[in-house]
């Protein structure tokens, strides 16, 4: 290999690093922009879902461990939702706090709401399949211990299940830490991001994930594909890809909001968004064979998508390395990187991000009159959240390939943020 063929590859390799983010913002815009003016413009405003309402009963399923201090709030909320018949369960998955205790002064009080109680930490894959084997409902509504439901979130995902191939109804969430930068972030993150990208990928073809904090589930199509396995560290992505290779179709309801907290610090951060990347890596090595066959076609640009999003994290990394190898080292200048910060691109780059965080706020701002305020602070998301990102996918990889498999994914301690609002 000449110099030439070197320097190329590194022409290349800069491109790709500098211009991937630039091109699947675009992508993004252009298909949560289609999603809005096809399904959600005519809807914004509503109160209620129009039409014929399909309101089914539904089993709320809240997998618990160590929640004594965000368990009566959310079981309030979830007792209060504007829905005609509906039963609450908990599910105790060992608790070594007073969430045991709390749960059953709870249950003595609304008949609504049954509690199962596990013995030891079994993981929320093994809560969540316990508590819909015991829910008498076909439809289950399913959120974690420290969300809280919207009021009219149930009718608002229950109207999709008008369709018999509709298995899944991924929620809304909102973010209720905002105290500090992160959290102000992390407000615009999940609609510059997150909203944003369901929107595109229902446009497109495929969801990469519901949302593990509130999704609607049919119980016939969780037993069609054995429910949650207990051994994927994202049991929300695995779910989700297993009813779309079995054909199953998932939607997305940005009017079923939900109420969450993020963690504030960097520790937990790092500590959250390693186990998404390995949860998310971990489900495509386990699906590559049946992601060969040609049924599975419509999966493709979503695993397209996430390879390339692996291939970018690692491209950040060699060009970083070479910048600073370049700092003490003489490299031959068809491989020296004068500076890890683009010029005009980087201009190009930040205006485009601050137009995607623009998109998606006006997109998001009928679910969340506060989004506004926010929007000065993202001015940090893309030097903050892209290295984070790219650092814990490259992290990520080499983990799975080292973990041992069937290993079970049980609970840890969550960073829950500082304050919430």
């Amino acid at each position: 290999m000449g110099p030439q063929f070197i320097r190329s590859c590194c022409d290349l390799l800069l491109d790709f690093t500098f211009y991937y983010p630039l091109f699947m913002a675009y992508l993004w815009m252009i298909g949560a922009t289609n999603y809005y003016f096809r399904f959600e413009r005519k809807l914004t405003g509503l109160r209620f879902p129009p039409g014929l309402p399909f309101l089914e009963p539904v089993s709320i399923v809240i997998p618990m461990r160590n929640e004594a201090l965000h368990a009566r709030e959310t079981i309030a909320h979830a007792l209060a939702i504007d829905y005609p018949e509906f039963e609450v369960i908990t599910v105790n998955d060992g608790s070594t706090d007073a969430t045991m205790s709390l749960l059953d002064e709870l249950a003595t009080k609304d008949q609504r709401l049954r509690v199962v109680h596990l013995a030891a930490n079994q993981g929320k894959a093994i809560a969540l399949e316990m508590g819909a084997l015991v829910a008498k409902h076909e439809f289950l509504v399913c959120i974690d211990g420290d969300a809280v439901l919207d009021p009219l979130a149930v009718r608002w995902m229950m109207r999709h299940f008008a369709y018999p191939r509709v298995a899944a109804v991924t929620g809304n969430p909102r973010i209720r830490t905002r105290s500090t930068l992160l959290g102000k972030i992390q407000v615009g993150e999940f609609s510059a991001i997150v909203g944003l990208i369901k929107r595109a990928q229902r446009v497109y073809g495929r969801v990469f994930t519901v949302s593990g904090v509130a999704a609607c589930f049919r119980k016939t199509a969780l037993h069609d594909v054995g429910y949650w396995r207990p051994d994927m560290l994202a049991e929300d992505i695995d779910v989700t890809w297993r009813m779309q290779i079995r054909h199953w179709d998932i939607r997305y309801e940005p009017h079923a909001a939900v109420w969450i907290l993020m963690p504030e610090t960097f520790r937990g951060l790092w500590k959250q968004r390693l186990r998404w990347a390995m949860g998310g890596f971990q489900v495509v090595l386990r699906y590559l064979r049946d992601l060969r066959q040609w049924r599975s076609r419509r999966m493709w640009g979503i695993f397209i998508e996430f390879l390339l999003s692996i291939s970018w994290a690692y491209s950040i990394l060699l060009v970083s390395c070479l910048w600073l190898v370049g700092l003490f080292v003489n490299l031959p200048p068809y491989i020296r990187v004068a500076s890890p910060i683009p010029g005009w691109a980087g201009v190009v780059i930040g205006t485009t991000c601050l137009l995607q965080i623009a998109v998606s706020l006006m997109l998001d701002r009928h679910y969340d009159h506060r989004l506004g305020r926010i929007y000065f602070w993202m001015i940090w998301y893309p030097l903050a959240f892209w290295i984070l990102s790219a650092l814990t996918t490259v992290v990520a990889v080499p983990k799975i390939f080292a973990r041992k498999p069937q290993t079970r994914a049980v609970w840890s301690d969550s960073d829950r943020g500082l304050n919430q609002s």
